[in-house]
C-alpha cells in the first residue's frame, strides 16, 4: 500500500511550455515552492491589489511605463512561486527579469503551469 504524508513536500516540479518568437514553444522543467491553502490565497490576494493598484495609475503612466510596471508586478509573482528552472542560466533576479521581459506571454504560461499543478492535485490527476 502506498504511504501518503499529510505534509507536502516544500516543492515539486512541472513543465512549462515557454513560448519562443518565430518557433514553437519550448518545454522547459521548473521547480515551484509549495504553499497551502491559506498561503496560496494570500498570495493570490496580493497580486490582486497589486493589479487593481496599477489599474488605478494607468490614466497617469504612458505605455513604457504601463509595461515597466507589469513587469516588475509579473517579475515578483515568478519570484514569489519559482525556486528552480531548467535554462542554462541560473535562476537569477536579473534572469527572471530576462524572461520576463522575453515575450508578454511568458509569465502568464509560468504562472498559469503553478495553478495547474494545483488544480490536478485537487481534481486528483497528478
Amino acid at each position: 500500500m502506498a504511504k501518503f504524508k499529510l505534509i507536502q513536500n516544500p516543492t515539486f516540479k512541472a513543465d512549462v511550455m515557454i513560448p519562443r518568437v518565430g518557433g514553437d514553444p519550448m518545454k522547459v522543467p521548473f521547480e515551484f515552492k509549495y504553499l497551502d491553502r491559506t498561503e496560496l490565497a494570500a498570495l493570490y490576494a496580493d497580486w490582486e491589489d497589486r493589479h487593481k493598484a496599477l489599474g488605478l495609475k494607468i490614466e497617469d503612466m504612458d505605455l513604457k511605463e504601463f509595461t515597466a510596471a507589469q513587469i516588475d508586478i509579473q517579475v515578483g509573482q515568478i519570484k514569489s512561486v519559482v525556486v528552480g528552472w531548467g535554462f542554462d542560466e541560473k535562476l537569477t533576479d536579473e534572469n527572471i527579469r530576462i524572461l520576463v521581459s522575453s515575450i508578454a506571454s511568458t509569465p502568464s504560461a509560468v504562472l498559469a503551469a503553478y495553478s495547474e499543478a494545483f488544480s490536478q492535485a485537487r481534481l486528483g490527476n497528478s
